[in-house]
């Protein structure tokens, strides 16, 4: 092992503690940095939708000692059914063909569970700063004055953006969100509601071209179910669409004359007390650091949903942010050797929304026929689907303290 410097006078602060901040606090720690998080929520986020674990990233959260964790909670969905407008069935898919996934290497867990283990390993080695964030930054040659929104003053060797693709972070330093979005054409409701169809470790999708409704069964029977609406939009939303009234409006006018379970996903949706709404989109930034401040996970290079690769991206980035730091004592050639190492991998997963690989919601009858047709002939070869892009990066080994 490659022996880590002395760190033990360098301050980094963290905006966000979702999954890349703690993330990233982990590996800081542990090469002797001095590290704060803050986060505007009230305590780790729980709950959410199921996200993926895959290929170099199941590395770092072995190496993180986390991986068992993981493991006893993965989801282990047995099955993916497509259905047609009319809800008949297309095909009953194997659920890690569909994602491109290593099948029993790869893990599906619950937002809040992979959250909750990050902050676990760390809660008592960093500081946390719940219902905060930052005010304002003002970074000079030799470091980075913070006011917190509570009305303190801090001043740190570093600050890292870990606070989603909306960043408030990204936006002080880097200027506004509309120039790095990458708008992908889609809007999407998701929210929990009750187990209508009695659902048990599975997904049912519904789709008509440029529409999809899934309900999302993480549990068994009786547990609740996430309910999924996506509808394509050629004009990125602006405006009453972050209202969550107009939200509900949209999203109940698009899927009007649906068919199948939709009516009744209609109704949980104006009920649901946890709905959440966004616009699909990608963060392409030419450099994801200025200055004394860097970004990393959502806030740099958001892949979007799509992939379902950003939890990935998030973990890995993270890992390589931290080994770069504590190789190097100058941060702009740690910021450049994050970069360097991490941006082809980044690029490659982005890629897949244009290659095809993750088109779930086609926006035309023969797109939809042809991925319909691909579902298929994945679920008789699984194998085959996994995607060199989960693993294209192999992690430098970790430093020796």
């Amino acid at each position: 092992m490659t022996s880590v410097q002395n760190n033990a006078n360098r301050t980094v602060l963290i905006s966000g503690a979702s999954i890349a901040g703690p993330a990233l606090a982990y590996w800081l720690h542990r090469y002797g940095f001095r590290v704060t998080v803050v986060e505007k929520a009230d305590a780790p986020r729980a709950g959410g939708y199921p996200i993926d674990v895959r290929g170099t990233a199941i590395e770092v959260v072995r190496r993180m000692g986390i991986l068992p964790r993981l493991q006893d909670v993965d989801i282990a969905s047995r099955q993916f059914t497509f259905l047609q407008a009319d809800g008949s069935e297309v095909v009953v898919a194997n659920p890690a063909a569909v994602a491109g996934s290593a099948a029993g290497q790869d893990l599906e867990v619950r937002r809040g569970d992979l959250t909750d283990a990050l902050y676990s390993t760390v809660r008592d080695e960093v500081e946390f700063l719940f219902e905060d964030s930052i005010d304002t930054l003002d970074q000079s040659d030799d470091e980075v004055r913070i006011t917190f929104r509570s009305g303190s003053r801090r001043i740190f060797d570093l600050v890292v953006g870990a606070d989603g693709m909306h960043s408030r972070t990204r936006s002080s330093v880097f200027g506004p969100e509309e120039r790095f979005d990458r708008y992908l054409g889609y809007r999407f409701v998701v929210f929990t509601m009750p187990n209508i169809l009695q659902l048990s470790h599975e997904l049912m999708m519904w789709n008509t071209p440029g529409r999809a409704a899934a309900l999302y069964a993480t549990g068994g029977h009786s547990d609740a179910v996430h309910a999924f609406l996506n509808f394509h939009q050629p004009q990125q939303p602006r405006g009453r669409w972050k209202d969550p009234a107009a939200q509900r409006e949209l999203a109940a006018g698009i899927f009007a004359d649906a068919g199948w379970e939709v009516p009744r996903i209609i109704t949980a949706m104006n009920e649901a007390d946890d709905l959440f709404a966004d616009s699909v989109g990608q963060i392409r930034m030419p450099n994801w650091s200025h200055g004394r401040v860097s970004l990393v996970g959502d806030a740099a290079f958001a892949p979007s949903f799509l992939t379902g690769q950003g939890s990935s991206l998030a973990l890995v980035g993270a890992y390589m942010l931290a080994h770069a730091l504590a190789t190097n004592s100058d941060h702009t050639a740690a910021f450049a050797r994050y970069e360097t190492g991490t941006r082809e991998f980044v690029a490659m997963n982005q890629a897949l929304v244009d290659t095809g690989e993750a088109t779930l919601f086609p926006t035309t009858q023969q797109a939809l026929e042809q991925r319909n047709a691909r579902l298929r002939t994945i679920t008789s070869m699984p194998h085959s689907t996994i995607r060199p892009a989960h693993s294209a990066l192999t992690l430098p080994e970790p430093l020796d303290r």
